[in-house]
Protein backbone atom coordinates (compact mmCIF):
# COMPACT_ATOMS: atom_id res chain seq x y z
CA UNK A 1 0.00 0.00 0.00
CA UNK A 2 1.43 3.37 -0.92
CA UNK A 3 1.56 6.46 1.25
CA UNK A 4 -1.33 8.20 -0.57
CA UNK A 5 -3.70 5.26 -0.06
CA UNK A 6 -2.81 5.11 3.63
CA UNK A 7 -3.43 8.86 3.94
CA UNK A 8 -6.80 8.53 2.16
CA UNK A 9 -7.83 5.65 4.44
CA UNK A 10 -6.94 7.63 7.57
CA UNK A 11 -8.98 10.61 6.39
CA UNK A 12 -11.98 8.36 5.64
CA UNK A 13 -11.96 7.03 9.22
CA UNK A 14 -11.69 10.41 10.98
CA UNK A 15 -14.99 11.39 12.56
CA UNK A 16 -16.62 14.68 11.70
CA UNK A 17 -17.41 15.10 15.43
CA UNK A 18 -13.69 15.02 16.27
CA UNK A 19 -12.85 17.76 13.74
CA UNK A 20 -15.91 19.99 14.11
CA UNK A 21 -14.78 21.60 17.43
CA UNK A 22 -11.50 22.55 15.74
CA UNK A 23 -13.36 24.14 12.83
CA UNK A 24 -15.55 26.09 15.25
CA UNK A 25 -12.64 27.20 17.41
CA UNK A 26 -10.65 28.30 14.36
CA UNK A 27 -13.40 30.51 12.96
CA UNK A 28 -14.51 31.93 16.33
CA UNK A 29 -10.91 32.91 17.21
CA UNK A 30 -10.94 35.02 14.06
CA UNK A 31 -14.25 36.72 14.89
CA UNK A 32 -16.51 34.57 12.71
CA UNK A 33 -19.62 32.80 14.04
CA UNK A 34 -21.00 29.31 14.41
CA UNK A 35 -23.84 30.36 12.08
CA UNK A 36 -21.33 31.34 9.41
CA UNK A 37 -19.53 28.01 9.82
CA UNK A 38 -22.83 26.17 9.46
CA UNK A 39 -23.69 28.22 6.38
CA UNK A 40 -20.40 27.15 4.77
CA UNK A 41 -20.95 23.48 5.71
CA UNK A 42 -24.52 23.64 4.40
CA UNK A 43 -23.39 25.20 1.12
CA UNK A 44 -20.90 22.35 0.53
CA UNK A 45 -22.92 19.40 1.85
CA UNK A 46 -26.59 20.37 1.89
CA UNK A 47 -26.69 19.65 5.65
CA UNK A 48 -28.77 22.10 7.65
CA UNK A 49 -28.23 22.72 11.37
CA UNK A 50 -30.17 19.57 12.40
CA UNK A 51 -28.32 17.34 9.94
CA UNK A 52 -24.95 18.72 11.02
CA UNK A 53 -25.84 17.92 14.64
CA UNK A 54 -27.03 14.44 13.62
CA UNK A 55 -23.65 13.74 11.97
CA UNK A 56 -21.92 14.84 15.18
CA UNK A 57 -24.26 12.81 17.44
CA UNK A 58 -23.82 9.69 15.31
CA UNK A 59 -20.05 10.11 15.30
CA UNK A 60 -20.07 9.83 11.52
CA UNK A 61 -16.74 9.24 9.82
CA UNK A 62 -15.87 11.56 6.95
CA UNK A 63 -16.65 8.63 4.65
CA UNK A 64 -20.20 8.36 6.05
CA UNK A 65 -20.53 12.14 6.28
CA UNK A 66 -19.81 12.74 2.61
CA UNK A 67 -21.74 9.65 1.42
CA UNK A 68 -24.90 11.17 2.88
CA UNK A 69 -24.07 14.70 1.68
CA UNK A 70 -25.38 16.30 -1.49
CA UNK A 71 -22.21 18.01 -2.69
CA UNK A 72 -22.75 21.49 -4.10
CA UNK A 73 -22.40 21.40 -7.91
CA UNK A 74 -20.02 24.39 -7.68
CA UNK A 75 -17.63 22.61 -5.29
CA UNK A 76 -15.23 22.13 -8.20
CA UNK A 77 -14.65 25.90 -8.07
CA UNK A 78 -12.81 25.45 -4.75
CA UNK A 79 -9.14 25.70 -5.62
CA UNK A 80 -5.88 26.45 -3.91
CA UNK A 81 -3.60 24.86 -1.35
CA UNK A 82 -4.72 23.47 1.99
CA UNK A 83 -2.61 21.28 4.30
CA UNK A 84 0.10 21.23 1.64
CA UNK A 85 -2.19 19.84 -1.07
CA UNK A 86 -3.61 21.62 -4.12
CA UNK A 87 -7.31 20.68 -3.72
CA UNK A 88 -8.11 20.62 -7.42
CA UNK A 89 -5.36 18.01 -7.99
CA UNK A 90 -6.36 15.54 -5.26
CA UNK A 91 -7.29 12.28 -6.98
CA UNK A 92 -9.21 10.51 -4.22
CA UNK A 93 -12.78 11.95 -4.28
CA UNK A 94 -13.36 11.63 -0.52
CA UNK A 95 -10.03 13.19 0.39
CA UNK A 96 -10.78 16.00 -2.04
CA UNK A 97 -14.19 16.60 -0.43
CA UNK A 98 -12.66 16.74 3.05
CA UNK A 99 -10.05 19.20 1.78
CA UNK A 100 -12.83 21.27 0.17
CA UNK A 101 -14.37 21.60 3.62
CA UNK A 102 -11.00 22.42 5.17
CA UNK A 103 -10.41 25.09 2.52
CA UNK A 104 -13.82 26.71 3.08
CA UNK A 105 -13.29 26.80 6.85
CA UNK A 106 -9.83 28.27 6.29
CA UNK A 107 -11.23 30.98 4.02
CA UNK A 108 -13.92 31.81 6.58
CA UNK A 109 -11.30 32.09 9.33
CA UNK A 110 -9.14 34.32 7.14
CA UNK A 111 -11.99 36.82 6.85
CA UNK A 112 -12.92 36.19 3.25
CA UNK A 113 -16.35 37.56 2.32
CA UNK A 114 -19.16 34.97 2.44
CA UNK A 115 -20.10 35.72 -1.19
CA UNK A 116 -16.58 34.69 -2.26
CA UNK A 117 -16.53 31.57 -0.09
CA UNK A 118 -19.90 30.37 -1.39
CA UNK A 119 -18.80 30.14 -4.99
CA UNK A 120 -21.09 30.57 -7.92
CA UNK A 121 -20.21 29.76 -11.51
Amino acid sequence: MNKANNHDERIAKITFASVYPHYLSKVEKKGRTKNELHKVIEWLTGFDEKKIQKQIDENATFETFFKSAKLNPNAYLITGVICGYRVEEIENPLTQQVRYLDKLVDELAKGKKMEKILRTA
